[in-house]
């Protein structure tokens, strides 16, 4: 067999023709593929979808969330050509169309999930996702001088047996997936917040299934990117005289704040005013870079502003207007987004503007990144099995396809000003 190959940021030049995907047998294998022997560099070109394929897209039945969503957007867009007050107006339901799509997909089963076609791809991801907690916030969270208890048992609280230090705010806390990987950091106190009414029961369900000793937590449905916390939080959860959060996180939906300069500036007091210094955010976000790269990509005669491959797809509206808010596009994810607006996070400018609010960038990787340096790592090398995103010979159920979409992906950290240098 030969030597592990690192994957590898550099894109190959349009005239080569990426190899095929390793087969490990004539017949179809359960696991395809092993990121720990990478064929084709992970930020390989992906061609626009072909004729056929954007057919296939076009006519795809999809499920109940998709059927709502197609009815919702056939109302908002209407027909004939949009000037610059409708295009706003519709821009401003897209929390509606994106609050109905999580609402309407269903809570699965351990087992169930288990049999997703894209099971490689989301085992993966939540492997990034811890990796990015332990390494970014469970040093802080270990600092924090808060042990005590703030949470009341009424209204959406729920108490536990309580123990470990700080408090983490989870904006988009969507269906509880991480509750377990905070309850692994030992954290005092949880708050998530959502703007999806079922998701956040199921997630309550979820911490309430959850085996103790567990953190307390407090659960709500609420716009973070239009309300303040100060409007959305009770005192007990949010007191008015001290910065209570040691940690806030924003995984996969911090992109959806950037309809606008207005939402986006909202969402960063949200994650700034009460956060303690020191305090840090972490989450993840498409790569806006990486869809720019895309964009260009497509042929000025392709018939659709879109590119992707069996598992995801992209579309977007406009090739020329590039504004850094309101910048959006249409996202398909097989098996978890189905054709959602999104829109762009212009990285550079967003940088720039979270120090306004006192927030100083301190990690940055792309997600084969995170791959690279973390897979041979004491803790994160054995958790790539333990988390499933392996076997124990190395190979995992992500292919090709999956492994170019978790690549859309940055995770990130930002440090708030004004505490103690990280030891």
């Amino acid at each position: 067999m030969p030597p592990p190959a690192v994957p590898s940021s550099s894109s190959p030049s349009k005239s080569e023709e990426p190899p095929a995907p390793k087969v490990l047998s004539s017949a179809r294998s359960s696991v395809p593929y092993a990121p720990r022997n990478r064929i084709t560099p992970p930020a390989s070109v992906l061609l626009p979808l072909t004729p056929a394929e954007i057919e296939q897209y076009k006519n795809y039945p999809g499920g109940i969330a998709s059927q709502l969503l197609k009815r919702k957007r056939q109302e908002i867009e209407g027909d004939g050509a949009d000037g610059p007050a409708e295009r706003n107006l519709k821009r401003t339901r897209d929390v509606g169309l994106i609050a109905e799509h999580y609402n309407a997909r269903p809570e699965v089963g351990l087992h169930q999930r288990k049999d997703s076609p894209i099971i490689g791809l989301k085992n993966f991801n939540n492997w990034v996702k811890s990796v990015l907690i332990i390494s970014q916030a469970h040093s802080v969270v270990m600092r924090s001088s808060y042990y005590g208890n703030l949470f009341g048992s009424g209204g959406g609280g729920m108490r536990g047996p309580a123990r470990g230090a700080g408090r983490v705010l989870e904006i988009g806390c969507g269906k509880g997936g991480d509750l377990i990987k905070w309850c692994k950091a030992k954290i005092k106190d949880f708050v998530g917040i959502d703007i999806a009414t079922v998701s956040v029961d199921q997630a309550r369900i979820r911490y309430a299934q959850l085996k103790p000793p567990k953190y307390t937590a407090y659960f709500t449905a609420a716009d973070c990117y239009t309300r303040l916390l100060s409007d959305i939080l009770p005192e007990n959860v949010l007191p008015p005289s001290i910065a209570p959060f040691d940690v806030v996180s924003l995984q996969f939906c911090m992109h959806y704040a950037f309809e606008s300069e207005t939402k986006v500036r909202t969402m960063l007091t949200n994650v700034s005013k009460w956060m303690r210094p020191g305090g840090r955010f972490i989450g993840t976000v498409p790569n806006g870079r990486w869809l720019m790269e895309h964009l260009d990509d497509i042929p000025d005669d392709a018939e659709e502003l879109s590119f992707g491959n069996d598992v995801f797809k992209i579309r977007f509206e406009e090739r020329e207007e590039r504004p850094l808010y309101g910048h959006r596009y249409w996202f398909f994810l097989k098996d978890a987004v189905e054709d959602v607006p999104e829109y762009v996070v212009h990285w550079d400018n967003f940088v720039k503007l979270a120090a306004e609010y006192d927030l100083d960038i301190v990690y940055e990787k792309e997600f084969h990144e995170v791959f690279s340096e973390n897979q041979e790592h004491a803790d994160f090398g054995p958790m790539l099995q333990h988390m499933r995103v392996v076997n124990s010979s190395g190979e995992s159920q992500m292919d090709e396809h999956q492994w170019e979409a978790a690549n859309i992906y940055i995770a990130f950290a930002f440090e708030k000003r004004g505490g103690q240098p990280e030891r």
